[in-house]
């Protein structure tokens, strides 16, 4: 198959907008944008009630039989679509299977192809001690699950021309309450060594994908989703704890279960701040503020 560009401009406002995924992110973009006055269309395997000017599809993106129900003339297509669990099959399904059988169907029957906005993540990068990443910075994922999103944004680059990446950072939000849960009950730990870490809230990561979905015309093909303050791990546990009114997690011995992996690195968000993006939460005080005082 060739490479299609990415004709479609929108005012601001697109009328039709297929949000391919609608689980914890896709499902809040689908509201933002739906609020914004566009049509939105919300895939998943199971609908689910959706608000008002959401129209709920049934499909499952592993299954190109079942995305007949995807509807023509759309101005935008967001692909927020997630694994199922955690396991390397789950990743290549969602992210290399779901994106080749939802390009394929959409540029068969597309006059004119709608503007795709993809949602990969910052494990891309292979950083580790702490360097500053940007849009332009070298991408050699450290885990197999980087190495299938890298070939995911790679394989629909293949096919669409212009599609636009998104790089999100670790989405934390309502409902998600793990590390929170961890450092009330002491399960927690930091790690001695500085070691950098990326967020962002649900709110924004769904306001990135609408807000890209609504530009005029995007400056470029890839941005990153996180918020303002990248933030070493031990700060951001002290903090928790200072707001949860508990002691400080302890340091961590070598081999210490409750220690995330993940690399070190510090992300730059100045490109979709200068593309217009105004964050809700800044940094991850902002969001953990909001979250501990909706308990």
């Amino acid at each position: 198959m060739g490479s299609a560009a990415a004709s479609s401009e929108t005012d601001g406002a697109p009328r039709r907008i297929l949000v391919a995924g609608c689980g914890y992110v896709g499902t809040c973009a689908a509201r933002q944008l739906a609020a914004s006055g566009s049509q939105v269309f919300a895939l998943r395997r199971t609908p689910q009630p959706q608000s008002h000017g959401v129209v709920a599809l049934s499909a499952d993106l592993t299954r190109i039989e079942t995305l007949g129900v995807v509807p023509e003339n759309l101005d935008v297509i967001i692909y927020a679509a997630g694994a199922g669990s955690s396991d390397e099959a789950a990743y290549r399904a969602a992210y290399l299977d779901g994106v080749q059988n939802l390009v394929r169907s959409v540029v068969d029957r597309a006059s004119v192809l709608p503007r795709i906005v993809f949602c990969s993540s910052t494990a891309v990068y292979g950083q580790e001690r702490g360097e500053w990443v940007d849009e332009d910075s070298p991408v050699r994922p450290r885990r197999w699950n980087g190495e299938l999103l890298l070939a995911a944004e790679r394989l629909l680059r293949s096919h669409v021309a212009g599609a636009i990446v998104v790089r999100l950072g670790g989405i934390y939000g309502p409902g998600r309450t793990r590390l929170i849960d961890s450092v009330r009950d002491g399960t927690a730990r930091s790690r001695r060594e500085p070691h950098f870490t990326n967020r962002i809230h649900r709110d924004d990561a769904a306001g990135v994908l609408a807000h890209l979905a609504g530009a005029v015309a995007p400056e470029h093909d890839c941005y990153l989703g996180v918020d303002d303050e990248p933030a070493d791990d031990a700060e951001v546990l002290a903090f928790l704890a200072y707001q949860l009114g508990v002691k400080n997690p302890e340091v961590a011995e070598v081999g210490d279960s409750p220690v995330r992996r993940g690399g070190s690195k510090r992300c730059r968000n100045n490109r979709i701040r200068e593309a217009g993006y105004d964050f809700v939460f800044p940094s991850f005080r902002d969001g953990y503020l909001a979250m501990l005082g909706s308990r």
